[in-house]
């Protein structure tokens, strides 16, 4: 079984590792789609922070993953067709976008599943961004 997955994979995050981690019980080969910066920005207020090669590069050093894919449009039926997946993985925060409808009806007309990962809002990479925010400004001082 071929399971793909995908995500901005900015700052990686426990969320992420279970996203992986759960794509990987699922079947034999594991890959994973990062979202380009355009395609970040077309949902999302801000781009990546880690550049798009570098997300690349951090999620091919995890075991949990076979094969590391870029993606430039926010679809993920073409992804799902280059890698002939079996089993579309998402975060349980999937939501109801055109984008979301058409992969799932490519994987329903292909025999295939979309398997859903419960996560943790507390892990999820907006909750990080509003605490790391929420934090204090301290000074401090440094012995010379």
């Amino acid at each position: 079984m071929i399971v793909y997955t995908v995500g901005t994979f900015d700052r990686l995050h426990v969320g992420h590792l279970r996203l992986l981690e759960h794509s990987q019980k699922l079947g034999c080969v594991v890959a994973a789609g990062v979202a380009s910066d355009r395609v970040v920005q077309s949902y999302k207020p801000n781009k990546p922070v880690i550049p798009l090669e570098q997300r690349m590069q951090r999620r091919r050093a995890l075991r949990f993953v076979d094969a590391v894919m870029p993606y430039y449009d926010l679809e993920y039926g073409s992804g799902c067709r280059t890698v002939a997946a079996d089993i579309f993985v998402v975060g349980e925060a999937w939501g109801n976008k055109a984008h979301n409808f058409a992969v799932e009806a490519h994987m329903m007309d292909q025999g295939g599943e979309i398997g859903k990962v419960q996560s943790d809002l507390r892990t999820a990479s907006t909750q990080i961004k509003q605490t790391v925010k929420a934090q204090p400004a301290r000074t401090l001082a440094v012995a010379v």
